[in-house]
């Protein structure tokens, strides 16, 4: 089958929809499918306000709808609600393809923490997008409730996986930072962004060193307020997966995100997990025995520090990819070929500068 995935979230932007997108593009090549991403490096582009480090695709439409009938695909899937998955969505729209659409981001509650509007509005907004979905992927059990709950519908199970060569235990080191204050080690990876409450854990008064992997637009920010904490700002996935390896927890104080693939990496590396009860947390410690939740961080994070390493790798070993790339593949909706008669197949422009 030749698939063609659309994404405003892309290389080189590195966060858990890019890495399941590749992850999941990497098993169905393998399985003999083709697959296409048309992300903004494909496009002209514009830095997001608030958020330089993502790209937003100037007016795609024209040049998406001529790529996309050079490469004429047998399913079509959209990633985000951005320029690109917009204009893909009235591309198909206009000609009667069927398509799907996956719903990565609190985008609502992502856009409220920057612009004070009703959470109504962006939910129309984003409702509207994926209203004409065949299907819906949604990885949260909570959230597919919640988008339930607010007239979404088509909503599909789609689950997660991890590593578990890349992210495992890994013999700890002594700590050669002199900012710290020894072990205990808390760390939070991901974006440093507002929406991910990062403040909440930095305030915490904890025992120990605190670690912060990861960039965005509030690195520079943090930097100058904490003083105390060591920041490492964005990493490849080696050196991400020693930082998980050295850490003795895991603190994941984000109440937005659909998922958090970082709590599973950490577990996956041994290392328990502290969060708040929320979705997200509570789809994936799933067992009181690798981690702990609590409206209280730092009750959670005294909690969870005490948990067993082996427990959690077990745990995180559920998480499969293989289960991930195969869920999404039976959720494709076949294009007739009909759609592109009499077009030929070709192949696909390069990536346009940006």
């Amino acid at each position: 089958m030749r698939i063609a995935i659309v994404s405003d979230a892309w290389r080189p932007q590195i966060n858990g929809v890019v890495r399941t997108l590749e992850t999941v593009a990497r098993l169905l090549r393998a399985d003999g499918h083709e697959v296409e991403v048309f992300g903004p490096d494909r496009f002209r582009t514009l830095p997001c306000p608030t958020y330089p480090e993502i790209r937003l695709s100037l007016f795609p439409g024209a040049r998406l709808a001529h790529m996309l009938k050079l490469y004429a695909p047998d399913a079509i899937h959209l990633v985000t609600e951005g320029p690109l998955g917009w204009a893909a969505r009235g591309f198909c729209m206009s000609r009667g393809i069927p398509f799907t659409t996956a719903y990565h981001t609190r985008f609502p509650e992502y856009v409220r923490a920057r612009i004070r509007i009703p959470l109504s509005w962006s939910y129309a907004f984003v409702r509207r997008f994926h209203s004409t979905s065949a299907a819906v992927l949604v990885v949260s059990p909570a959230i597919r409730e919640e988008l339930s709950e607010r007239g979404f519908e088509n909503l599909v199970p789609w689950s997660r996986g991890v590593d578990i060569a890349a992210f495992r235990p890994q013999p700890r080191t002594e700590l050669d930072d002199e900012r710290g204050g020894g072990r205990p080690v808390w760390l939070y990876a991901g974006r440093v962004a507002i929406e991910k409450n990062i403040k909440a854990f930095l305030d915490l008064d904890l025992p120990g060193t605190k670690w912060v992997v990861g960039g965005g637009p509030q690195l520079k920010e943090l930097k100058r307020r904490y003083k105390d904490v060591r920041f490492f700002g964005s990493v490849d996935t080696d050196e991400l997966s020693q930082r998980y390896s050295q850490a003795d927890c895991f603190v994941f104080p984000s109440r937005t995100d659909t998922f958090g693939l970082v709590m599973v990496e950490a577990l996956a590396s041994g290392v328990p997990v502290a969060g708040y009860p929320v979705p997200g947390p509570l789809d994936v410690v799933t067992d009181p025995k690798v981690g702990a939740l609590d409206e209280d961080l730092r009750t959670a994070c005294l909690a969870a520090v005490a948990r067993d390493p082996a427990d959690c790798r077990r745990h995180a070993e559920s998480f499969t990819w293989e289960r991930c790339a195969q869920q999404f593949f039976q959720t494709l909706r076949p294009i007739p070929r009909s759609c592109w008669h009499p077009l030929k197949r070709r192949a696909v422009p390069d990536a346009a500068a940006s």
